[in-house]
């Protein structure tokens, strides 16, 4: 028998299989894996590595924007009326990782009893629901890291929520309270409504989420304010990620306006003073300069009809919207008869009180006589004589009138940097009948700044001056320029006619005839004309012109009964004119109805406070005892006994008996120059007015000026003296 091998077959052991088998799948696997990182380092770095390298670059090196500090809007004597200022959101991080919630607890009362004194909402027990709603109801890790204490708030008041209890616990040490405040740039406006509608206001829009003006010169003017945008491009470092300034943005201009703060002041306190006295339904008031067009002051109120008790707000610039003006429209009608030679000041009309044109509905007149010559048409307010005086010359052609009128560059855009600024609206093609009234101040629409524009012009020798309100501009690095002076026509009209022209203007107040002859006064020669006017019925529907604008016609819807829009508008001092101003006034119930003893009561008002600020001229003569042996007065009284005792017993030589104070009407202001202080605040005291004053010594002079018009709570300012 053969002989048996010793060796045996090796017994495959089925663990070893599995152990190989799974190892073979996971170096197939990782081959795969290899292959395709392989392949994919080839595509990043050779076929498509530009792309990739481009991808890396712009998720690194994201941009965005630097906004520019905005400029400032400055008075006309560098007083801030816009700036830029940092306030501050405060909050707590509740889940800061140092956040002592012991110490909270222990100082959770004092602190809410501090936070209710200062911050909303103003109670103890809703500080500590608010906290407890935030803190104790909840984990650490669902706590917010916001949790609002005050929203923009000054550095101050970030200071002071620093001292309150827990906060003080750790003044260095933020991470153990949470606190912290975060800068928000704000736009500010140190004078707050003072001037609001011709300053402006900035803000956001769903379009655009950068800061923009929105209204007055804060939009007209945004391009200059805001600046120019830089970029800042979003990089990595060691310490993290963080943005890089690229492009460095600049700066927007400071831009000078022509405002005055204290005409302002004076103009908004007069016309809102006027305005609650005539429980009006809102006024316009501007303030110009006659030498350069200036702009001084601006006001436009309109009663808050949310308000329980009446007050008057800033709201629609009403400035430039057009209405129909009334009889302040005959000043421009007469130019254009003066300047083609159609007005004849000593020719002769006869008027009477109703005149049938072409057989039409009557114009009538109110004030004047059977005849009048043309130099008194604007004295006697005639709508007849005007009507009687252009018709002959423009009936064959009515649309003449107005290409007149646009020679004087009536019509052009004045651009003064005011939003909505609106241009006159006068018929394209009127009829007669149109015309026939368009000379005195209807079936037209002028805005109140082309009015007083005009009459600037007039006041201006003839030069037509273009109003504005900004002179001037700084560059953010500080070098300043001065906009020069402009005209809309440096000659409207001869030197001749616009003298005739403002003395006719003058008779208004000054002659037998005239419509505002209770603006006479001895310190402040005013000429000007006054203007009445129904309210239109407005069309549902307003027109838009080819340049956009939109015109109201209330023309052709007819007219509220027993409510009129009233309207003076002037210049001042007579001979030597510096400002020219006007005045509207819409709904003014009586005794307050007339043009006159609204409208030009304002402007009286406004020239007289100004004289006594010596802003007319450097040395207001203010009217003196005519006896010159009693200057300089030491004492003087209305008690006759008491200045005897003062003269004989005192032996005070240079006294004297003032007489009783002038109260000839029921609501006419004391004369009180003169007397002590003492004296004088019990005197208008007495008559219900209120009494501030500036100086020592006796009163030498005060405004509104004695025998002035004036209800009870008026407010008399006294200036004292001593020699």
């Amino acid at each position: 028998m053969p002989k048996a091998s010793s060796r045996r077959t090796p017994k495959i052991n089925p663990d070893h299989v599995f152990i190989v088998g799974r190892f073979g799948v996971i170096f197939l696997i990782t081959a795969i894996l290899a292959g395709a990182i392989a392949l994919k380092m080839v595509d990043n770095t050779m076929i498509h590595a530009e792309d990739y390298n481009n991808k890396a670059f712009k998720s690194l090196a994201d941009t965005a924007m630097v906004e520019p500090f905005r400029g400032e809007i400055l008075a006309a004597d560098g007083s801030i009326l816009a700036t830029n200022l940092y306030y501050y959101d405060v909050s707590m991080d509740l889940r800061s990782d140092g956040f002592e919630i012991v110490d909270f607890d222990d100082n959770k009362l004092a602190l809410c009893d501090s936070l209710a004194k200062y911050y909303e909402p103003h109670s103890r027990e809703a500080w500590l629901a608010k906290f407890k709603k935030a803190i104790t109801d909840k984990p650490k890790e669902k706590r917010t890291h916001y949790f609002v204490l005050a929203k923009g708030v000054p550095r101050a008041e970030v200071d002071r929520i620093k001292s309150f209890p827990f906060f003080k616990l750790y003044p260095k040490k933020a991470n153990k309270t949470g606190l912290k405040a975060d800068p928000v740039l704000k736009r500010c406006y140190p004078f707050g409504k003072m001037a609001r509608l011709s300053i402006g206001r900035v803000g956001q829009t769903s379009e655009c989420p950068e800061v923009h003006g929105r209204s007055g010169l804060e939009r007209a003017l945004d391009t200059l304010l805001f600046g120019i945008p830089g970029e800042k491009v979003k990089g990595v470092s060691t310490r993290g990620t963080k943005y890089t300034v690229t492009k460095p943005a600049i700066d927007g201009y400071d831009v000078y306006t022509t405002i005055d703060i204290t005409m302002q002041d004076i103009l908004e306190n007069e016309l809102g003073n006027m305005l609650l006295a005539a429980n009006a339904e809102w006024g316009s008031a501007i303030l110009m300069e006659v030498a350069t067009g200036d702009i001084k002051a601006m006001s436009n109120l309109e009663l808050d009809k949310k308000s329980a008790t009446p007050r008057y707000i800033e709201a629609l610039n009403r400035s430039v919207e057009a209405y129909e003006p009334g009889s302040v429209m005959k000043v421009m009608t007469m130019a254009v008869a003066l300047e083609k030679g159609y007005a004849h000041p000593n020719a002769v009309y006869s008027i009477g009180r109703s005149y049938a044109y072409l057989g039409k509905r009557p114009i009538n007149d109110t004030h004047s006589p059977a005849s009048l010559s043309v130099s008194q048409f604007i004295e006697y307010s005639s709508n007849i004589g005007m009507c009687k005086m252009m018709m002959p010359h423009y009936e064959s052609n009515p649309a003449r009138f107005k290409q007149d009128l646009a020679e004087f560059g009536f019509f052009d855009r004045l651009n003064t940097g005011i939003a909505r600024e609106r241009i006159p609206f006068f018929p394209s093609k009127p009829g007669k009948i149109d015309l026939s009234r368009m000379v005195f101040g209807y079936t037209t629409q002028i805005p109140p700044l082309y009015t007083c524009a005009f009459y600037n012009a007039v006041a201006n020798d003839g030069k037509f001056v273009r109003p504005r309100l900004v002179r001037g501009l700084r560059t953010p690095d500080g070098r300043d320029s001065i906009i020069e002076v402009s005209y809309v026509r440096e000659r409207m009209m001869s030197s001749r006619n616009a003298a005739t022209l403002r003395k006719m203007m003058r008779g208004v107040v000054w002659e037998q005839g005239g419509t505002a002859k209770v603006l006479k006064n001895d310190l402040v020669e005013i000429a000007g004309k006054t203007g009445t006017c129904k309210i239109a019925l407005e069309r549902p529907k307003p027109i838009i012109t080819a340049a956009g604008d939109t015109i109201k016609q209330p023309f052709k819807g007819g007219y509220l009964e027993g409510h009129y829009r009233v309207t003076f508008c002037g210049f001042f001092p007579y001979e030597n004119p510096k400002y020219t101003c006007i005045v509207v006034i819409n709904d003014p119930k009586v005794p307050y109805r007339g043009p006159a003893v609204s409208s030009g009561i304002v402007l009286k008002n406004v020239a007289l406070k100004l004289y006594a600020r010596s802003m007319l001229n450097p040395n207001p003569s203010f009217k003196e005892s005519p006896d010159p042996s009693t200057r300089p007065t030491v004492y003087s009284s209305f008690n006759t006994e008491r200045n005897r005792t003062l003269h004989n017993e005192l032996r005070i030589a240079r006294s004297r008996v003032i007489s009783k104070p002038i109260a000839s009407g029921a609501r006419q202001i004391p004369d009180v120059r003169g007397v002590s202080l003492r004296e004088a605040i019990a005197t208008l005291e007495s008559k219900d007015y209120s009494v501030s004053f500036k100086g020592v010594g006796y009163v030498y002079a005060q405004t509104p000026a004695p025998g002035t018009t004036a209800g009870p709570g008026t407010k008399v300012k006294l200036l004292l003296r001593h020699d």
